[in-house]
C-alpha cells in the first residue's frame, strides 16, 4: 500500500491552537478556579489531564491507523451515536445543570456525550453517503432516508435541549450531502426547512426567544437577558488594539458569564486585543484550508466525505462561537474548538483531527480496502 506523510501544516496549526488555548484558559479560569476549589489552576489542570492528554493520545493512535478500517464499522457508529445521545436520560448516569440534561458521570468524571457523537455520526454518514453516491439524487433511495436519519439524531439532541449542537450536526450533514453530489433543489429544501424549524424552536422556548430578542436589540435589559452579550462586547472593546495584557482581564472577575467556556473569545480580545482575535481567526482559516485540501486530494469518497465533515464541524463551531460573542448571531452556547474549557469537546475535536491526519497520510493511496 502506498502511503504519504502527515499534513505537517495541519499539525502545526493544531499545536498552536492547543497552546493558545491553555495559555488563555490559565488566565480566564483563575477566578472561578480559586472561588470554587481554593486553587488558581484547577480547571487548567483538569483540561490538560482529562481533555488534552487523552485527546493527543487518541489523535496519535488514529493518525497512524488507516482510516478506511472505520468503514466496515459504520452501522456500529450509528448505534454508538444514538447510545451517546440517549445516555444523558439514564438516571444512574445523568447529570443536569441549568435545566439541561447534557452530561453523564462515569467514575466521578463528567462527560458530554453529544460532543463525541459528532465524530461518530460523521464517520457513519460518510460511509452511508459513499454507498449511495450513484443514487444521490434519488429522493426515495437517499433524500428521504437522509431526512429520517437526521430526525433520528435530532430528537434526543432537542430533548436535552441543545439547539446549538443540532445546528452544527445538521449544518455538517448538509455540507457532506452537498459534496456527495446532491442537487441544489434538495439542499435548498433542507436549508429552508431547517430555517423554519429553528424559528419554530425559538418561538416555543422562551429562553431561545430571549436570545433572539437581545441579538436584535442588545441595548434591552443589559442587567438581565442582555447581560452576557453586553459584557462580551465590553470585554472586546476594552482590549483595544493590543489588549490589557495576558492575565489582566477585568471581565473574568465574575462580570462575564462563562469566561472560560462559551465567552473565552471575549477574554482573548480583552487581554490580547484585536491582534489576538485576528490571530485566532487566521489559525482557523488555515485549518479550514488544510482540511479541505486534504479532502480534495483524497482518492476515495469515504475519506473525502469524512475530511469535509470533520473540517466543516470544527470551522462551523468556531464561526458560531465567534459570531455569537461578537453579536453577529444570537448566543448559541457552543464552545470554541481547541480553546474553550471542556474535556469532552477537546477530546472529540482531537479525535477528529486524528482521523483527518490519517486521511492526509493514507488518502492518496491507490489501493482501496
Amino acid at each position: 500500500m502506498k502511503t504519504g506523510d502527515y499534513d505537517k501544516k495541519l499539525i502545526s496549526i493544531v499545536v498552536l491552537l492547543l497552546v493558545l488555548g491553555l495559555v488563555v484558559l490559565s488566565s480566564a479560569s483563575v477566578v472561578l478556579s480559586y472561588n470554587n476549589f481554593g486553587e488558581n489552576f484547577y480547571y487548567l489542570k483538569h483540561q490538560f489531564l482529562n481533555g488534552m492528554v487523552p485527546g493527543i493520545l487518541a489523535m496519535a493512535l488514529l493518525s497512524r491507523m488507516d482510516y478506511r478500517n472505520l468503514r466496515k464499522y459504520a452501522p456500529f457508529f450509528l448505534i454508538v451515536t444514538l447510545a451517546l445521545l440517549i445516555s444523558v436520560f439514564v438516571p444512574a448516569l445523568a447529570y443536569g445543570t441549568k435545566g439541561a440534561s447534557r452530561w453523564i458521570v462515569i467514575a466521578g468524571m463528567s462527560i458530554q456525550p453529544s460532543e463525541l457523537a459528532k465524530v461518530t455520526f460523521i464517520i457513519y454518514l460518510a460511509a452511508w453517503l459513499e454507498q449511495r453516491r450513484k443514487k444521490i439524487n434519488d429522493p426515495n433511495e437517499v433524500f428521504f432516508p437522509f431526512i429520517m436519519i437526521l430526525a433520528l439524531i435530532a430528537i434526543p439532541i432537542l430533548k436535552q435541549p441543545d439547539l446549538g449542537t443540532l445546528i452544527v450536526v445538521s449544518g455538517v450533514s448538509f455540507v457532506m450531502y452537498f459534496v456527495a453530489g446532491a442537487g441544489l433543489a434538495y439542499i435548498s429544501v433542507m436549508i429552508v426547512g431547517g430555517i423554519i424549524g429553528v424559528l419554530a424552536l425559538i418561538k416555543i422556548a422562551p429562553y431561545r426567544m430571549n436570545r433572539l430578542t437581545v441579538f436584535l436589540h442588545p441595548e434591552l435589559d443589559p442587567q438581565g437577558i442582555g447581560y452576557q452579550i453586553n459584557q462580551s462586547l465590553l470585554a472586546l472593546g476594552s482590549g483595544g488594539l493590543l489588549g490589557l495584557g495576558l492575565g489582566h482581564s477585568r471581565q473574568k472577575f465574575n462580570y462575564l458569564p462563562e469566561p472560560m467556556g462559551d465567552s473565552i473569545f471575549a477574554i482573548i480580545g480583552e487581554e490580547l486585543g484585536i491582534w489576538g482575535t485576528v490571530l485566532v481567526i487566521i489559525l482557523f482559516v488555515v485549518f479550514a484550508q488544510r482540511g479541505f485540501k486534504i479532502a480534495s486530494e483524497t482518492k476515495d469518497d469515504f475519506g473525502k466525505f469524512m475530511a469535509v465533515g470533520i473540517t466543516s464541524w470544527i470551522i462551523l463551531q468556531a464561526l458560531m462561537n465567534i459570531g455569537a460573542i461578537t453579536s453577529l448571531i444570537p448566543l448559541t452556547g457552543i464552545p470554541l474548538p481547541f480553546i474553550s474549557y471542556g474535556g469532552s469537546s477537546l477530546l472529540a475535536t482531537l479525535i477528529g483531527v486524528g482521523i483527518l491526519l490519517s486521511i492526509s497520510r493514507f488518502g492518496n493511496s491507490f489501493n482501496k480496502k
